[in-house]
């Protein structure tokens, strides 16, 4: 537990102080720095397509109010057409929060539904976290180096409808809790997010064919309720690496342990 949990009156100051550092960081780039920010979008597509996907973007959540999903379309479409077309060249870091920015109403972003202690509640540009799990998803099957990425600590919901697996998504602050990723290869990468009738789109492209292919699967998935009375959900994400030529496995890595308490009623008895 950080000190600002402990004593919730410290969480403003913890904040700004985050807040402060970051948009240093930003400032502190270039060459000179060490940090290159992707920033250029190309109004042409790379020609080969990596990985897409399409996240639902309404769905029957109990204690959700539907309201906040239709607003949270609202909120996706702006931050989508933020990210959209943006390239990733050799050298360059992508930040979701710089790229994307404050979703604040003067810029058009409403309520939506967002996560607080692993509950659904109203909050302006709610559902931009939408668009960052889609976005680690897609990365997930690539090359690109991920140097940030911090997941929510509740399991909110029960997996109805699942189909990525639990655990792969990311949590969203502006601006201290990021989705920060670099480009440390040869090949040139482009992002390509919309808001599609029923679904969030998107696609990883690059300016050449990669030698290997990524799987993402989850592995000793587990609940188990602890001396407090929580339960807790567990998993393992691991990445399969694939010779595209040969069809032969060439590297499993372990991506990401995950553990978070589950909000919603499981059946499980004390470890």
């Amino acid at each position: 537990m950080t000190p600002s949990q402990r004593l919730p009156w410290l969480r403003p100051a913890a904040v700004l102080a985050h807040r402060t550092r970051r948009r240093a960081s930003w400032l502190l780039s270039g060459p000179v720095h060490g940090t290159a920010w992707a920033s250029y979008r190309s109004p042409d597509d790379l020609p080969v397509r990596l990985q897409r996907h399409g996240s639902l973007l309404l769905r029957e959540l109990t204690g959700a109010d539907m309201v906040l999903q239709h607003n949270k379309v609202v909120n996706l479409r702006l931050a989508s057409a933020r990210v959209d077309r943006l390239v990733l060249r050799p050298g360059e870091t992508f930040s979701f929060n710089k790229v994307v920015g404050n979703c604040t109403r003067r810029k058009g972003y409403i309520e939506g539904m967002r996560l607080s202690d692993g509950a659904p509640v109203p909050g302006v540009g709610g559902g931009v976290c939408q668009l960052a799990n889609l976005l680690h998803w897609m990365v997930l099957h690539s090359p690109l180096t991920v140097l940030e990425r911090s997941e929510h600590s509740f399991d909110p919901f029960p997996d109805n409808g699942r189909v990525l697996p639990w655990g792969v998504g990311c949590s969203i602050a502006y601006n201290y809790v990021d989705l920060v990723v670099r480009n440390d290869t040869a090949t040139t990468f482009q992002l390509r997010t919309w808001v599609g009738e029923r679904h969030l789109r998107g696609e990883l492209r690059a300016d050449r064919e990669l030698p290997v292919s990524y799987s993402i699967e989850a592995r000793d998935e587990r609940f188990d309720r602890g001396d407090d009375g929580l339960v807790r959900r567990s998993n393992e994400i691991w990445r399969t690496t694939t010779d595209r030529r040969t069809g032969e496995v060439v590297g499993t890595e372990l991506v990401r342990r995950n553990r978070a308490v589950v909000k919603y009623p499981v059946g499980v008895s004390r470890a």
